[in-house]
C-alpha cells in the first residue's frame, strides 16, 4: 500500500468515527482519531479474520478494551466488509441500530465481546488467548495447527489505572500467554484531565515486570514502526506483549487534540472543518470513503476468506486422518453434550450426617470431567475450600497447557473476566469459585456473561453465617439478593446433596446465560423427600417436598439451601400440634419465574398463611409471601461463633419457625 492511499484509510477511519460522534451528538471521538493507525495497521495487514464468516473459529480476536471508542471498530469493521453499512454507522448510538454506544457482542457482527467498563476487555482477552491454548494443546496434531491464533487488543490509560488489569497481567505473564498482544494506546488523557494527576507510574516497567515483553512506539502515526513492532510481538511465543504506541487524543484537531474535551463530546462543526482542513480531508462531505480506501479493504476480505479456505483445506484432511478428535471438535464447537453425560452423575442416598454441598460439587466436577473433557476451571486460591479441583487433571500452564486445573491466584476480579474470555472463545465448560461473599468482587464480569448470555458456572461457597468462626467479614448477608438482581443470571442455592447434583445438570444445560451455584461449608442432611423429586423439581425453581395427602394445607413454608431441612422439621412439629403445612423448597427463584401461572399456583396456592426462610437478607422475598405472609432472614451483618450459636443467636431454628408459624395462624 501506497503511503498516500495508508494515510487515506487512516483519516478515513478518523472521520468515520468523527462524523458517527457529530451526527449522534454523543459519542468519544478522540480516542479513534488518535488510535486510527495502529488499528488500520493490525487490521489491513496482520488480523486473520473473515468477514464473511465472523464465527470462523480460528480467526484471530481483537478486543478493544477501551470500548468508549466503538466508532473505531465500526469504522473497521464496516470498511472490511462486515455486514455493517454506512447506514448503520450513520444511525450510531440510535435506538435499534448495529451500532451502540460500547460494543455488544451478539449484536454487531464481528463484536467479540461487550467492553466499556474499563480493564473487563483486556482481562477477557487473556481468557481467550488462554481458550486459544488449550484447545490447541487438545487438538492440534504435528503438520495440523487447527488451532492457530492470536488474541489483539487495544487497551488505554483507563484500563491500565484499573486494578483488574494489574491481576489479569500478572496471571498472563506467569502463564506465558505469547499469542496475546495488546496496544496500549498511551495519550496522556483521561476524562478528568492529563493522567499525570493520577497516573504517574511507568506502566512499561509494571509489564516487564509482569513477565511481558513490551515495545514501544514512540510516533503513533508511524506505521512502519507500528508494523515492526506487530512483527517482533508474534515472534515471541514466550511472553505477551504490550505495545506501548504514544499516540494524540483528538489528533488533528487544532483545538482539541491532546485535551480531555477530545475525549467524550462531538467536535463540532466548525472544529470538524477546521480538522478536516488540518488533515487535507474535504470538508464538504461527510461518511465519506473513496472508491481506492474500500478496494484497499476489499484485499482484507479476500485474504481472510482465502485464509479459511485454506484452513477448512486442512480440516477436510484432519477429518480423514483424525476422525474421533474431529467429531469431538465439532460437538464442543457447537456447544453440545455428549449423548450420556448425564449417566455418570452421582444419586445419594439418605443420610442424617449428610455433607456440605460444596463438598457434592467437588463430586460432581470430578465426575463430569470424566465425561465432559472441555470442563476446566478453579478459584481464587480457594481450590481445597471450594472443592474446585478436578483431581486427576493437571494444572493449565505453559509448556503444553493441556492441564484443565486453573489457578486463577487470589484474583476474584481477573478470575470473572478471563472466564467471559474462555466462554466467548467456545470449546470449553468453565467455571470459577470464591466463597460468596467476594462474588462483590466478581459482580461487573458476572453482569457482563448475563449481558452476553454466557454459559460460565460460578460456584459460590460458604454461603452464609453457617461458616461460623470467620465473622462477619466473610458472611455473606446481602449478597444472594444483589445476585438474584442481575437479569439473566440464575442463582441456584441447593438443600442438599441430590439438589446439588441438579443443580450442577441445570447449570451445564443452560446455553443462554451464566448460573451461579450458592453452596454451603457445612455438612447438611441428604434427605430422604428429596432423593427422587430433586432432579424433577430443580429445574423448575421451586416444588412441593411435603405435604400430607390430598388435605389443604393451613401454611406453606417457603425454604432455600440449610433451611429447608429446619422447615421439614418444623412441618413435623407443627403436624403435631394440628397446623398442617405445606413444605416448599425454592432452589432457584429465577428458574420458578420461568414457570406457567398454573405451575406456580399450584406450588403456591394464591390463597393462604405463607412463611419464607433463608439465613441473608429478607430483600425480594415479599414477592412470594402472598398476602398474608412473613419472613425469616437476616438484615444485619453476623458475627464470629461457631455456625451452631450464630443459628440460635440470630433465631434462624427449627423453634422459630414454629413460632411464627403459630402466630401467623393466630393473627
Amino acid at each position: 500500500m501506497s503511503v498516500n492511499l495508508e494515510e487515506k484509510c487512516i483519516n478515513t477511519i478518523r472521520f468515520l468515527a468523527v462524523d458517527m460522534v457529530e451526527k449522534a451528538n454523543s459519542g468519544h471521538p478522540g480516542m479513534p482519531m488518535g488510535a486510527a493507525a495502529m488499528a488500520h495497521v493490525l487490521w489491513s495487514r496482520f488480523l486473520k479474520h473473515n468477514p464473511a464468516n465472523p464465527e470462523w473459529s480460528d480467526r484471530d480476536r481483537f478486543v478493544l478494551s477501551a470500548g468508549h471508542g466503538s466508532a473505531l471498530l465500526y469504522a473497521l469493521l464496516h470498511l472490511s466488509g462486515y455486514p455493517l453499512t454506512i447506514n448503520d454507522l450513520k444511525n450510531f448510538r440510535q435506538s435499534g441500530s448495529l451500532t451502540p454506544g460500547h460494543p455488544e457482542y451478539r449484536h454487531t457482527p464481528g463484536v467479540e465481546t461487550t467492553t466499556g467498563p474499563l480493564g473487563q476487555g483486556m482481562a477477557t482477552g487473556v481468557g481467550m488467548a488462554m481458550a486459544e491454548r488449550s484447545l490447541a494443546a487438545a487438538f492440534n496434531q504435528p503438520k495440523f495447527p487447527i488451532v492457530d491464533h492470536f488474541t489483539y487488543g487495544i487497551v488505554g490509560d483507563g484500563d491500565l489505572m484499573e486494578g483488574l488489569s494489574h491481576e489479569a497481567a500478572s496471571l498472563a505473564g506467569n502463564l506465558k500467554l505469547g499469542k496475546l498482544i495488546y496496544f496500549y494506546d498511551d495519550n496522556h488523557i483521561s476524562i478528568e484531565g492529563d493522567t499525570k494527576i493520577t497516573f504517574t507510574e511507568d506502566p512499561a516497567a509494571r509489564f516487564r515486570a509482569y513477565g511481558w515483553q513490551v515495545i514501544e512506539v514512540s510516533d503513533g502515526n508511524d506505521c512502519v514502526a507500528i508494523a515492526l513492532a506487530l512483527a517482533a510481538a508474534r515472534e515471541d511465543l514466550e511472553h505477551p506483549s504490550l505495545i506501548a504506541v504514544r499516540t494524540h487524543i483528538g489528533f488533528g484537531s487544532p483545538a482539541k487534540q491532546d485535551t480531555a474535551s477530545a475525549h467524550g463530546e462531538p467536535l463540532g462543526p466548525e472544529e470538524i472543518i477546521n480538522t478536516k482542513k488540518n488533515l487535507g480531508w474535504p470538508t464538504e462531505t461527510s461518511f465519506l470513503v473513496e472508491d481506492e480506501v474500500y478496494a484497499s479493504y476489499r484485499r482484507v476480505k479476500e485474504d481472510g476468506a482465502q485464509a479459511e479456505v485454506e484452513w477448512q483445506s486442512m480440516m477436510a484432511a484432519y477429518k480423514e486422518k483424525f476422525p474421533e478428535l474431529m467429531a469431538e471438535w465439532e460437538r464442543r464447537q457447537a456447544g453440545l453434550l455428549p449423548e450420556d453425560w448425564e449417566q455418570t452423575l452421582p444419586t445419594f442416598p439418605a443420610d442424617e450426617k449428610g455433607l456440605a454441598t460444596r463438598a457434592v460439587s467437588g463430586k460432581m466436577i470430578n465426575a463430569l470431567a470424566g465425561v465432559l473433557p472441555e470442563l476446566m476451571g478453579g478459584s481464587a486460591d480457594l481450590g481445597p475450600s471450594n472443592k474446585t479441583l478436578i483431581n486427576e487433571a493437571a494444572d493449565f500452564a505453559a509448556p503444553d497447557f493441556a492441564g484443565r486445573n486453573i489457578r486463577f491466584g487470589v484474583r476474584e476480579h481477573a478470575m470473572g473476566a478471563i472466564l467471559n474470555g474462555l466462554a466467548l472463545h467456545r470449546g470449553l465448560r468453565v467455571f470459577g469459585g470464591t466463597f460468596l461473599v467476594f462474588c462483590d468482587y466478581m459482580k461487573p464480569a458476572i453482569r457482563l456473561a448475563a449481558m452476553m448470555g454466557l454459559s460460565v458456572v460460578y460456584v459460590f461457597t460458604h454461603d452464609s453465617i453457617g461458616l461460623g468462626e470467620d465473622g462477619p467479614t466473610h458472611q455473606p448477608i446481602e449478597h444472594l439478593a444483589s445476585l438474584r438482581v442481575i437479569p439473566n443470571l440464575n442463582v441456584i442455592r441447593p438443600a442438599d446433596a441430590n439438589e446439588t447434583v441438579a443443580a450442577w445438570r441445570e447449570a451445564l444445560r443452560r446455553q443462554d446465560g451464566p448460573t451461579a451455584l450458592i453452596l454451603t461449608r457445612q455438612n447438611l442432611p441428604t434427605l430422604e423427600l428429596m432423593v427422587e423429586k430433586a432432579a424433577s423439581g430443580l429445574p423448575r425453581g421451586a416444588y412441593v417436598v411435603s405435604k400430607d395427602g390430598t388435605k389443604k394445607a393451613d401454611i406453606t413454608l417457603i425454604a432455600t439451601g440449610s433451611e429447608l431441612a429446619l422447615a421439614l422439621a418444623a412441618a413435623l412439629e407443627l403436624k403435631q400440634k394440628g397446623i398442617l403445612a405445606r413444605v416448599v423448597s425454592m432452589p432457584s427463584w429465577e428458574l420458578f419465574a420461568g414457570q406457567s401461572k398454573a405451575y406456580k399456583d399450584k406450588v403456591l396456592p394464591p390463597a393462604g398463611l405463607r412463611l419464607a426462610i433463608e439465613a441473608g437478607s429478607s430483600m425480594g422475598w415479599h414477592r412470594y409471601l402472598g398476602d398474608r405472609g412473613e419472613v425469616i432472614a437476616i438484615d444485619h451483618f453476623g458475627a464470629s461463633a461457631p455456625a451452631s450459636e450464630l443459628f440460635q443467636q440470630f433465631k434462624i431454628t427449627q423453634e422459630e419457625i414454629v413460632r411464627r408459624a403459630v402466630a401467623l395462624m393466630a393473627s
